[in-house]
């Protein structure tokens, strides 16, 4: 399958730049970088209510219908970037077009970043953040019996290994997952790493050097740094797993949809054709983007 046209474009100006490293960049010209590139995502829904809370130490960012003062279905989204960038500004389009397309309420974390702060921080930040949204349910407006987490890339992984940890400490759990192109695996064990690695604008060496940032010394087959390879994914609630054609991370998508679904965890997998990693932030240019919010949107008040 073709690249979509717009992805295509921008892949095309990539491959004439002479397939410009992440890795060779400073920390600040990357979330710069990323930054820069939200203009992308389209239109900024102005028919929600955006505001940041601080609770607990942690600030969150929450998007709400205009008519939403009640107890609402919620999302909690944990943004990509390798661990080492995104932040509120990164999602913020995208993330309005889901409150305003799903009529449910989405917060967003911000967790620490590599290389500032390593491995267990996002993990840590990610955890105390969903739990600090269960604790303040009720001011904060949340249904807490139709909690959805999710997120994109890092922040995809995050989401599964925060459900992990709430599952063990048998407190709550969310009531589904949604993981869009989610990082699972830092020992680039797949092949897609290798045919989709260098061309599509997120490299293999960009996610690779986002994950040495993050884990400094710890074993890349930590359970929490490789979670695709855990035993302990039975009595997750249901997962939703959004893949990209022409993603490095497109094989071990699909290798977490077989292992959830090998222990019991009911699982459904979307594989997206002419796209490539990062496109859930495309909307701008991409009609698959447009099509996988549209979808997110229609999930959420289970």
């Amino acid at each position: 399958m073709a690249l979509e046209k717009g992805i295509a474009e921008q892949v095309k100006a990539f491959i004439a730049a002479g397939r410009p490293s992440m890795r060779d960049q400073s920390i600040d010209d990357r979330r710069a970088g990323y930054l820069a590139s939200a203009v992308l995502a389209g239109e900024t829904e102005t028919r929600v209510n955006v505001k940041d809370i601080d609770l607990e130490g942690m600030t969150f960012r929450l998007f709400s219908p205009l008519d939403g003062e009640h107890m609402l279905p919620t999302l909690i989204y944990y943004h990509g970037g390798c661990f080492v960038s995104g932040e509120f500004a990164t999602h913020d389009k995208q993330l309005r077009q889901l409150a305003f397309y799903s009529g449910c309420r989405v917060i967003a974390v911000q967790y620490r970043l590599a290389p500032e702060h390593q491995f267990p921080a996002a993990h840590d930040d990610a955890q105390k953040g969903a739990d600090i949204i269960w604790h303040h349910a009720a001011e904060l407006g949340v249904d807490r019996q139709k909690i959805t987490l999710a997120g994109d890339s890092a922040g995809g992984h995050l989401a599964l290994v925060t459900a992990l940890r709430l599952k063990a400490a048998n407190t709550w759990l969310p009531a589904q997952l949604i993981l869009i192109y989610p990082m699972l695996d830092a020992t680039a064990y797949f092949e897609s790493y290798v045919s989709n690695g260098a061309d599509y604008i997120i490299t293999r060496d960009s996610l690779l050097s986002g994950y040495e940032m993050y884990l400094g010394d710890t074993d890349f087959m930590h359970p929490e740094a490789s979670p695709l390879w855990r035993d302990d994914f039975h009595g997750l609630p249901p997962t939703h797993i959004i893949t990209a054609e022409f993603d490095p991370l497109s094989d071990e998508g699909e290798a977490l949809y077989q292992r959830l679904t090998e222990q019991g965890v009911a699982c459904t997998c979307q594989h997206h054709l002419g796209v490539i990693h990062g496109f859930f932030q495309l909307a701008g240019i991409s009609q698959a983007a447009r099509g996988v919010i549209r979808d997110v949107a229609g999930r959420l008040a289970v």
